[in-house]
């Protein structure tokens, strides 16, 4: 009988890990991997199988990803290697959940990185405190100002490492990002996100943002 365990895209190590110990089906001890060295995907495992075995195929698949992804780049990434190109890839796959979104995301990222501007991603902020899980709360101004290797409000740059694991699309995003001048983006309040190129029209966005949350009585 084959057994199916579901590695979500976006998933931290730490929660790969916990799925994996959590399967009945499977035995043997795992530490938990590297952020972002597992591929998410459905990968079929057999009773008895050992857990090792299972997470080396999440890897491996990942590592192929990741191979094919970057010999299929294009000149407009901005990106210098496999490693940043996982790094960008797992902020811009918490940054959105909406899979079109992905390549105009990875453009603002890009954009940022070309003017030497700060990526100031949330997702990086939370990363440190809770290792990818959900923070469940607003950031604090304290936490917004730490620097600790991954904020990137307070250091220019990418993080030192991937906040989670990304997808394939997510990889292939960062790699061949879309035309795009916009530097900044808000949640639109239906799911999705509103981009804009300019600090003035950005903070328009963010207003009308605002307004939606308050009529729903959320701020």
């Amino acid at each position: 009988v084959q057994h199916l365990v579901t590695i979500p895209e976006g998933m931290p190590s730490i929660l790969v890990h916990e799925r994996l110990m959590a399967e009945p089906e499977l035995t043997g001890q795992i530490d938990v991997p590297a952020e972002g060295s597992v591929l998410p995907d459905s990968y079929s495992f057999e009773k008895g199988e050992p857990r090792a075995a299972v997470m080396a195929r999440m890897q491996n698949a990942m590592r192929t990803a990741l191979d094919e992804s970057w010999a299929a780049r294009k000149p407009t990434t901005v990106v210098r290697d496999k490693r940043q190109a996982l790094v960008l890839a797992s902020i811009v796959e918490k940054e959105t959940a909406v899979a079109s979104e992905r390549t105009t995301v990875a453009a603002v990222y890009s954009n940022r990185i070309r003017q030497g501007m700060k990526l100031q991603a949330d997702p990086t902020v939370i990363y440190p405190i809770t290792k990818g899980k959900p923070l469940g709360r607003r950031i604090k101004r304290s936490e917004l100002n730490a620097v600790n290797g991954y904020n990137t409000y307070a250091s220019a740059g990418l993080p030192i490492g991937p906040i989670a694991n990304p997808s394939r699309a997510a990889i292939e995003a960062v790699l061949d990002p879309a035309k795009s001048d916009a530097l900044y983006f808000v949640a639109n309040g239906k799911g999705g996100h509103v981009f804009a190129r300019t600090l003035a029209e950005h903070n328009a966005n963010v207003q009308r943002f605002y307004a939606i949350r308050r009529a729903r009585g959320e701020m």
